[in-house]
């Protein structure tokens, strides 16, 4: 296989995360937001899943399906819970940011 097509996982990943940025500097920043974080988790599934994923492999397969799912589960959350109007209610929260902000 060519070196291009070997490359189709790390492009499809920044190309998703390309349009969360752009869809976030155009004003949608929940939207933009849950882009990148999908993007982040099908990384995490394509490196567990695919036996090459060229430029996608950073260290070992372990290390990279926790990164890559870890932060994109954490930006997918954040952008849930993103104010105004929430889409996602996370009681904890409210406390924990009365607690800190005082």
């Amino acid at each position: 296989m060519s070196t291009p097509a070997r490359q189709w996982p790390m492009l499809s990943v920044l190309a998703a995360t390309a349009v969360g940025l752009l869809t976030t500097a155009v004003g949608q920043a929940r939207v933009g937001c849950l882009v990148i974080g999908i993007a982040l988790i099908a990384a995490a599934v394509m490196r567990r899943a695919l036996p090459s994923v060229g430029m996608l492999a950073v260290r070992s397969r372990f290390t990279d399906m926790i990164t890559y799912g870890v932060l994109g589960v954490a930006i997918t959350l954040l952008a849930l819970v993103m104010e105004p109007g929430p889409w996602l209610h996370l009681p904890f929260l409210e406390s924990a940011v009365r607690f800190t902000v005082r």
